[in-house]
């Protein structure tokens, strides 16, 4: 009886099959990690390359920067000699700007020296005439005519010796008639001296004040107009008679009195040691700024009793009000405006005398004081130059 043949299950056909798939998913597998590696390897090249291209590009920047830069420094150098030019070329400008302002100014000035020059023939014309016809009038010897004649004084004492040319209000309630006179009188109880330290006080001519205002304080205290209108100062405190009162206040922006602290009181003209602090004083002032006439006639109503008679010295109309404007420089129509302003605060009956010193080119100052002597019942006085 044949043996019955045993059959394996694990045989050499399962096991080829089996090495067969293996072999097969290993061979894939290599396939797939050759194919990744590829990829990788061609992501790596693309990316050196555009790393190259941007080193390549940073190379090529950091050479036109450095042409960039040269080229800065040059234009800076040429802007900074451009900067240089027109700093040089503005001076320049100033500078001739200057000198075209200095010549102006000189020109302004004879043109105004040449129309006063014109007023004042014409004027002394008019005197001549009025000359001769007055010498028609002339009674007899000692006799005082009225084309001479001097307002009475309150305290009897005279101001004469002044030359002619001043004009004096008639009595009060009666209508104005000028007349020429040879001096002013102090005619009040308490007479108020208002003495102008502007630097227009320096000299007659524009010009020569605005070089002048750069002078030391012993120059300008030394100058021959300014020293003249100290003596008239002087002059006067030495003719006030005894028993009145006085008071002498000196202004430019502002007004101070002579003698500090006395602001606001009277000075007893008896009282020989106010009138040597007062000369002392005088002689230490330096005239200087502009000319404020508001602030100096606001003074009257400080002092208690009001002054029966204001003294003012001057040489023209102010220049600023009671605080500086905002313009630089003020031309002749506002400067009246600021000289009718002053006179309005003024108190009403008190006669003001004004000693009207010489400044060219103030041609509407004459008729503005006049017309203050007019509407005050005072005197204007236009002294001679070896006057006092």
């Amino acid at each position: 009886m044949l043996r019955r043949r045993r059959t394996d299950t694990f045989g050499l056909s399962f096991l080829d099959c089996i090495c067969c798939g293996f072999g097969a998913v290993i061979l894939f597998y290599v396939m797939m990690s050759a194919q990744g590696g590829l990829r990788r390897l061609n992501r790596t090249d693309r990316l050196k390359s555009e790393v190259n291209r941007l080193e390549e590009q940073v190379h090529t920047g950091t050479r036109n920067l450095a042409a960039l830069e040269t080229s800065l420094q040059a234009v800076q150098n040429q802007k900074a000699a451009i900067d240089a030019s027109i700093d040089r070329l503005l001076a320049e400008l100033a500078n001739e700007r200057k000198q075209l302002s200095t010549a102006d100014a000189a020109s302004l000035a004879r043109s105004e020296h040449v129309e006063q020059l014109k007023a004042d023939i014409v004027e002394l014309q008019q005197g001549e005439q009025q000359l001769e016809a007055g010498a028609l009038e002339v009674g007899v010897p000692g006799q005082v005519t009225q084309a001479s004649a001097t307002q009475p004084s309150a305290a009897g004492a005279p101001v004469a010796g002044a030359s002619a040319g001043a004009s004096v209000g008639g009595a009060a309630g009666s209508s104005f008639q000028p007349r020429y006179i040879t001096g002013i009188e102090l005619r009040g109880k308490r007479v108020l001296i208002l003495l102008d330290r502007s630097a227009s006080m320096l000299h007659q001519d524009v010009v020569t004040v605005i070089r002048m205002r750069n002078a030391s304080d012993d120059v300008k205290r030394a100058a021959a107009k300014w020293r003249r209108a100290v003596r008239i100062v002087d002059w006067l405190e030495l003719q006030m008679p005894a028993g009145i009162q006085y008071q002498i206040y000196a202004f430019n922006t502002r007004a101070q009195p002579l003698i500090a602290g006395s602001d606001g009181t009277w000075l007893d003209s008896g009282d020989a040691a106010a009138l040597v602090r007062n000369l002392g004083a005088l002689r230490g002032l330096v005239p200087q700024g502009g000319t404020s006439l508001i602030n100096a006639l606001q003074v009257v109503r400080t002092l208690k009793p009001l002054p029966d008679q204001i003294i003012l010295i001057t040489d023209g109309l102010p220049t600023q009000g009671r605080t500086a404007g905002p313009r630089k420089f003020i031309d002749a129509g506002a400067r009246e405006q600021l000289f009718d302003q002053a006179i309005t605060t003024l108190p009403k009956h008190i006669p003001v005398d004004t000693v009207l010193l010489p400044m060219l080119g103030d041609v509407e100052a004459a008729h503005r004081f006049w017309r203050l002597a007019r509407l005050t019942e005072g005197a204007l006085l236009a002294p001679a130059k070896d006057w006092p």
